[in-house]
């Protein structure tokens, strides 16, 4: 091929050659793009329907509602490490804000080798017969993924449990009553373990009592004026045993939207009960930061969340 093209050359030409560039480039990343798998949790209608009708909303952002048929989607590596995490996002359990959550942290455990799978959850505000229906899910979806393991390849022995904001009191819920029944068994499935294995817990909604008993986690699980059994039976750090695993929190002291004491309190559960546990507090970020913004201080629980995970042992 002749490299010294002519100085002359017809500028239509020229125009024609970047316009095929361009829609060469866009088909080669069109076909590099491929569908994530998604798993129902549940065979036909969920527990304690009806719920919404019509197909799920998700918006420009990646916020999900009218959720009538949860899921998982699963965000699969190349070279599977063995180690597999349900993620969850928050959104006051009012709407799943997966577009800054669970979608960044979920690729980002991919490209660690971790087999990811974001939850797509019930919300109990959308016409559900029972408020507990984001707990069913949360239990179901750790029994599917633990009866996934050798299709998947990860140990049954190292799955974990991630949750944001609300989604960290759902991830908190899922990691201390797993042994609970939220909702009769349906199949062979529920006879599996729904317990965690570690949990990671980033600027979560832990307690529903006073003086932090005013977020919208609150208002649409137990309703805007509940009783004091009520706010203690949602209130994770209660439910902390010694078989609760081991837990990973980060959270900004500035948060104004779940009080920092929130990890602060789940902290000093796991402590009181000797099981291992790590907390990351700083000093600014207020709340909803995700994977953290480039050049913050909490854009660091990544690699925090890893390390501990090696320490651990369950990052080998």
């Amino acid at each position: 091929m002749n490299l010294h093209i002519k100085s002359n050359i017809s500028p239509l030409i020229s125009a024609l050659a970047v316009v095929l560039f361009l829609f060469n480039s866009n088909i080669t990343i069109a076909q590099s793009t491929t569908q994530l798998e998604e798993i129902p949790l549940w065979r036909g209608t969920p527990p304690d329907g009806p719920g919404p009708q019509g197909a799920e909303n998700i918006s420009a952002k990646g916020s999900y509602t009218n959720i009538s048929a949860p899921k998982l989607i699963v965000h699969r590596p190349d070279h599977p490490n063995g180690i597999a995490v349900l993620v969850i996002s928050g959104g006051g359990y009012a709407h799943i804000e997966a577009g800054k959550e669970s979608t960044p942290a979920a690729n980002w455990l991919q490209s660690e080798g971790i087999t990811a799978f974001e939850l797509i959850y019930r919300l109990p505000g959308e016409g559900w017969t029972n408020a507990n229906v984001p707990f069913e899910d949360g239990q179901r979806a750790m029994r599917i993924i633990r009866s996934l393991s050798k299709k998947y390849g990860y140990d049954t022995h190292r799955i974990g449990i991630m949750g944001f904001s609300a989604g960290g009191h759902l991830a908190g819920m899922t990691a201390t009553t797993f042994d609970e029944q939220f909702y009769p068994p349906v199949d062979d499935i529920d006879r599996i373990s729904a317990r965690p294995d570690f949990a990671a817990l980033l600027y979560p909604v832990i307690t529903m009592l006073p003086p932090y008993d005013h977020t919208h986690s609150e208002k649409e699980i137990i309703g805007k004026r509940p009783d004091k059994e009520a706010q203690k039976r949602y209130s994770v750090q209660l439910h902390v045993l010694e078989h609760t695993p081991p837990a990973f929190l980060a959270q900004a002291e500035d948060d104004p939207i779940s009080n920092v004491e929130n990890s602060r309190l789940m902290y000093a559960a796991l402590q009181n009960h000797q099981i291992p546990a790590e907390i990351h507090l700083f000093p600014t970020g207020g709340h909803g930061w995700g994977m953290g913004a480039p050049g913050s201080p909490e854009q660091e629980w990544p690699k925090y969340f890893k390390a501990w995970l090696k320490k651990m042992n369950i990052y080998r």
